[in-house]
């Protein structure tokens, strides 16, 4: 029995101290160099190479190194009868609220504006703050803790989702209610799973929809945005600017626009790492649990996405 760690670009030794802390008596093989295929029940994946999973002919589940899985739900080649399991972390849940709430405010106190002025040695105090009313796209755990912070800070917000809920405790916008959500934000926060249904979302049809001069906050995934699109958006003052921490492309190539464009704020998928002290444990359980026939944590629901 042993687990193999697929993370092609990252570097597994913190991973491989904590399992080893936890469970001194798992093998553990790393990608590429997995001599025993044949012996591997588990796999810890970021950004596996699809197909690869084949190899494994006991493969028993597959645990994703953070809370996204849409890196592994895109490998059709992965057997239904396999469970998926992610990361749930509080660690991961507090970093993305602070990150959103620092693109929000520099937002709303207009920091860019600042910056600019700073380097041109321009005196201007006219409108320090502009009113914000910020949409989350995306309430899950993440999500509604993004909106209960700003809620308690005093912005007023409103979340969407595709999908009905009860009893919410913001306004809430369902997915044939788009365009009203839309008109109600002029701040948009993208927190949904990648998804078919969710890929490309934010794209010309959308920022159509939304009020003049909105300011987008993509955290969620880089295939949710149309690059282009928003470019486009930015020219037109359809979309006043953005705060963008992932792309499509990872990392950003040198001679992609985002770099010159200063209306764009960028950071390199940072806004909320997986903590190796908080998620080993996790893995290691639900492998106990495996071993003992109980009930897996976290299981993702495939056709959901997450």
């Amino acid at each position: 029995m042993s687990l193999a760690i697929i993370s092609p670009g990252k570097n597994p030794d913190v991973w491989i101290e904590e399992f080893k802390s936890l469970a001194p008596d798992l093998s553990i093989e790393v990608y590429p160099e997995i001599t025993e295929p044949e012996q591997v029940e588990y796999a810890f994946l970021w950004q596996h190479p699809e197909g690869i999973l084949s190899d494994f002919p006991n493969l028993k589940m597959i645990s994703s190194m953070g809370a996204g899985v849409d890196h592994i739900l895109r490998d059709k080649t992965i057997p239904e009868s396999i469970p998926i399991v992610r990361i749930v972390d509080e660690k991961l849940t507090w970093s993305m609220t602070n990150y959103v709430v620092m693109a929000v405010l520099n937002f709303h106190r207009q920091t860019p504006r600042y910056q600019i002025n700073q380097t041109r040695k321009v005196w201007d105090m006219s409108a320090p703050e502009l009113d914000v009313t910020i949409g989350v796209m995306g309430v899950g755990a993440l999500g509604k803790d993004v909106l209960e912070k700003l809620d308690f800070m005093g912005f007023p917000v409103a979340g969407f989702g595709f999908s009905e809920k009860k009893d919410f405790p913001f306004p809430y916008y369902s997915k044939d209610q788009l365009g009203d959500f839309l008109k109600k934000v002029n701040v948009l926060v993208c927190l949904l799973p990648l998804t078919p249904e969710t890929e490309n979302i934010l794209n010309k049809d959308l920022f159509a929809q939304c009020n003049p001069n909105t300011y987008l906050i993509n955290v969620a995934r880089g295939k949710h945005l149309v690059d282009d699109d928003l470019l486009e958006a930015i020219e037109n003052g359809q979309i006043s600017g953005a705060a963008l921490d992932v792309y499509r492309e990872e990392p950003l190539p040198e001679r992609h626009p985002f770099w010159e464009n200063w209306k764009i704020a960028m950071t390199p998928h940072i806004a909320s790492v997986t903590n190796p002290q908080a998620a080993a444990p996790q893995v290691i359980e639900n492998i106990n649990r495996l071993e003992s026939n109980r009930e897996l944590k976290n299981v993702v629901n495939r056709s959901r996405g997450y």
